[in-house]
């Protein structure tokens, strides 16, 4: 099977399909012929495909790629991209994220790696040493991803760069990826591929997030509903038998987050975009379009004027008990009133890319325990915003919101009385909150948990502790060697990302959250 595709002046393309387990192309442009330039990508089936038969490979691939492509993400974007990763790849190393789950893709794959290797296939080992995953689609595709490899414990789990498909990108923005959606013919995707095998890797913190409450009277909360959970949050309802806090009518949810968790009035105007976007998705195939829409939806949620809209019901601190753990101890963190949007950020991109912590100056009283935003130290940030005016601050040179702390650990504590809702979002993506209407308490805890690689390019804005030209770090007290307490077992400690894993009975004890 052949196929071409023009790639803009003097160029020509032809890829000859997969036949068993050898691949020829030849890429001609107007200053002559690039023979092979694809095979550094590529891998062959007898490794994608179990059952394959194999056969001797002269040529190891200096960057294989495994591809994951939301086509729902980025209008049209998505199934073009697709188009163009399966024509110039294998067919068999691209996937559509709708029809193929990612955990089952990489376990298949992984099996079939560590199958060959113990057969003494030395080719298999170098495609597993040198692997990367690309994802494109939303931040909430990329965390999905992030999830799932962090779940999965994979040996040498691969470094992963990420294609911008969302409204947003942060995650791709952070890294050097760039914020707008990408074009999507050959050559461009070529030009892609090529800069993922220039990347460099990056660790980055990952954040397990824990929610306890109790289910609503009407409806069913297994797995989600009523509730509209993100796909980062899963629930799980297996906990020990000398758990107190198992108790009939109560679920708990988990998941992960590697950008930020939020709450409040910005949390509710994503909330709002993304129910109008679901109930008219014709409308949201434009990047631009999209970024209005949401500018607009800031306006008339009030988010420019609270104080008009709002109660001061909706404070960040009539909300919530807000607690960070100091030292082994949990300590109440002291939320100024005017407050009505908080985040837990661990990357210095957030609402299209802006840095919310800045840079501390550490000659100042009030930030001499601050540090810059280190992507790799342990430590998120955590900042306040009192409306959308307070945000466009982060436009000017040295823009800032209200640096409230860093923390390893973070607990939000909701009672009766403020508010029978909140809005939260993780990574991108929002969800309407139910708050107690009796004396019950909901529960949100953040913790630290490992850390996962990305690729990173030269424009990569994220900056790592271990960088040479990063200041050195001088800590009173440094939150990221806090132990975590004995009930947090490892089963319980799974991001949820990977719905194959399977909890054993009697592993998981949440106590400890209320």
């Amino acid at each position: 099977m052949v196929a071409r595709g023009g790639m803009g002046s003097g160029f020509r393309f032809l890829v000859r399909r997969w036949c068993g387990s050898s691949l020829t192309f030849q890429i001609t442009m107007g200053d002559g012929s690039y023979e092979r330039a694809l095979r550094e990508f590529c891998i062959p089936d007898y490794i994608l495909v179990p059952g394959s038969e194999a056969r001797s490979v002269s040529h190891v691939p200096a960057c294989p790629v495994i591809v994951f492509i939301n086509t729902k993400s980025g209008g049209q974007l998505g199934g073009e991209l697709l188009a163009s990763y399966t024509t110039l790849l294998n067919k068999n190393q691209v996937f559509e994220l709708g029809k193929n789950a990612p955990d089952k893709v990489l376990q298949r794959l992984y099996a079939t790696l560590e199958m060959l290797k113990h057969n003494g296939d030395n080719f298999a080992a170098e495609i597993q040493n040198r692997l990367r995953i690309i994802v494109a689609g939303g931040d909430g595709t990329a965390s999905w991803l992030l999830g799932v490899v962090s779940d999965l414990k994979l040996p040498q789990p691969p470094p992963i760069a990420t294609v911008p498909l969302g409204t947003g990108n942060n995650l791709p923005f952070a890294f050097g990826w760039g914020k707008k959606n990408p074009t999507t013919d050959l050559q461009s995707v070529t030009s892609f591929l090529n800069d993922v095998k220039a990347a460099k890797e990056m660790k980055i913190d990952s954040w397990h997030i824990i929610m306890r409450m109790k289910a609503p009277k009407e409806g069913s909360c297994d797995p989600i509903a009523p509730l509209e959970l993100p796909h980062a949050m899963h629930a799980f309802h297996r906990v020990s038998s000398t758990d107190t806090l198992n108790l009939e009518g109560y679920h708990t949810y988990r998941g992960g987050f590697w950008n930020y968790f939020g709450m409040g009035m910005d949390a509710q105007v994503s909330y709002a975009f993304h129910s109008e976007r679901k109930l008219n998705p014709e409308k949201f195939k434009n990047q631009l379009y999209n970024q209005s829409a949401y500018l607009k939806l800031g306006c008339t949620q009030g988010w420019f004027f609270s104080s008009l809209f709002q109660s001061s019901s909706r404070n960040i601190a009539q909300l919530a008990k807000v607690k960070i753990m100091k030292k082994g101890h949990w300590e109440d963190l002291h939320i100024p009133r005017s407050i009505r949007s908080i985040v837990c950020l661990n990357l210095p991109s957030f609402s299209g890319g802006l840095n919310p912590w800045g840079t501390p100056n550490r000659k100042k009283s009030i930030y001499r325990d601050l540090t810059l935003p280190y992507v790799d130290d342990g430590l998120f940030e955590v900042v306040g915003f009192r409306d959308a005016w307070h945000g466009l601050v982060l436009l000017a040179p040295n823009g800032h919101g209200t640096r409230l702390a860093q923390a390893s650990r973070i607990r939000f504590e909701f009672h009766k009385g403020a508010a029978d809702c909140t809005f939260m979002r993780i990574d991108g993506e929002p969800w309407k909150q139910p708050l107690p209407k009796d004396d019950d308490t909901v529960v949100v805890e953040i913790s630290h948990h490992g850390q996962v690689s990305m690729l990173a390019t030269p424009l990569c804005r994220s900056k790592s502790m271990h960088d040479p030209s990063s200041p050195t770090i001088d800590r009173e007290e440094d939150d990221s060697s806090d132990e975590e307490p004995p009930e947090d077992s490892e089963e319980r400690r799974k991001f949820g990302a990977a719905d194959t894993f399977k909890y054993p009975e009697g592993s998981i004890d949440i106590a400890h959250i209320s």
